[in-house]
């Protein structure tokens, strides 16, 4: 029954874009500009850097230092702790991709990979200054606010979601020295690069992917005759972080509210960035399920940051 439904929708979304060419070119463009223009030249480097740190075993060397802070903080061993840098300073999806290739590379566990899933993979500093605080809310003092509020949130959600994890995870030791390299990661460091490279651009054409897929999505769904609180302000944005971003702050919601929503949307990161997360641990077979839920959770603690600072400090 799911087999025929699912042939029924996809023949729907054929029809309406046979039906709407224009919106669809439209949609598709955006999204293509966007990764281009934006999400090529600002990931594409880190995705090669950490690829390169992972497989030389150079990831140690940062991930011991930053562990003595990271590890007792969050509850992770040594090595786990390059996937919080990464996904706190990077943005989506590093943190997923860092979290899904240390467990590929056997550096830790696969229940502490889906640990680090729940609070690790997040919006780059660059992006919410840059464009959600300069860009979209146009008003610098609240630059400092949001990167507190955004990072807050998730280290204080991951002692919510450490009590789950650590019921299913055996206690595992923290790692004193590195492991054996593989036999891809003892050859040439110019081998290495090679495969680092195919890997990268393997994964951000995945990511271009879902952009342009949900841009088109969001063109087709911005036709229809609705409009709502819900529609407007919730569903729409959540489609895709950058777009919503820009649809939430340029409402005519009264401060408070637009900066709660776009918070929350920042911290949340969208529906297409959960389908790049996706493509970038389902090697390892992590759910995805428990993942949504997190960031949701997450989005709900922002929210109420983002709500009382702005209402009653700003």
């Amino acid at each position: 029954m799911k087999r025929y439904f699912f042939v029924i929708f996809l023949g729907t979304v054929f029809v309406v874009m046979l039906a709407f060419p224009d919106t669809v070119f439209n949609g598709a463009t955006q999204g293509l500009l966007l990764w281009f223009n934006t999400v090529l030249p600002t990931l594409f480097p880190f995705l090669i850097i950490t690829g390169l740190l992972i497989r030389t075993n150079a990831v140690h060397l940062i991930s011991k230092t930053a562990g003595l802070i990271l590890g007792p903080l969050f509850g992770i061993s040594s090595s786990a702790s390059f996937a919080v840098l990464g996904g706190f300073l990077c943005g989506y999806p590093m943190g997923a991709k860092i979290a899904s290739d240390l467990v590929t590379e056997g550096l830790i566990g696969r229940e502490e990979g889906a640990y680090l899933l729940s609070f690790c993979n997040n919006t780059s500093p660059m992006f919410i200054l840059s464009y959600v605080v300069w860009q979209s809310l146009q008003d610098k003092s609240l630059a400092l606010p949001s990167i507190l509020i955004l990072y807050a949130s998730p280290i204080l959600s991951s002692f919510l979601f450490r009590c789950f994890y650590k019921r299913r995870r055996a206690p595992e030791s923290p790692l004193t020295s590195p492991p054996a390299l593989s036999g891809a990661e003892k050859g040439p460091f110019l081998k290495i690069l090679d495969q680092c490279i195919m890997d990268s651009c393997e994964t951000i054409t995945k990511v271009g992917g879902y952009i342009i897929v949900f841009s088109i999505l969001l063109a087709l769904l911005k036709t229809l005759p609705v409009s709502s609180l819900f529609w407007n302000g919730l569903f729409l944005p959540s489609m895709e972080i950058t777009a919503g971003v820009k649809m939430t702050t340029s409402t005519a919601f009264p401060l408070p509210l637009r900066y709660t929503l776009t918070m929350a949307l920042v911290s949340f990161g969208g529906l297409c960035a959960a389908f790049q997360t996706q493509c970038m641990v389902q090697k390892n077979g992590f759910p995805m399920l428990p993942y949504i839920t997190e960031k949701l959770i997450t989005a709900v603690v922002t929210s109420l940051f983002a709500f009382f600072y702005i209402y009653y400090c700003h």
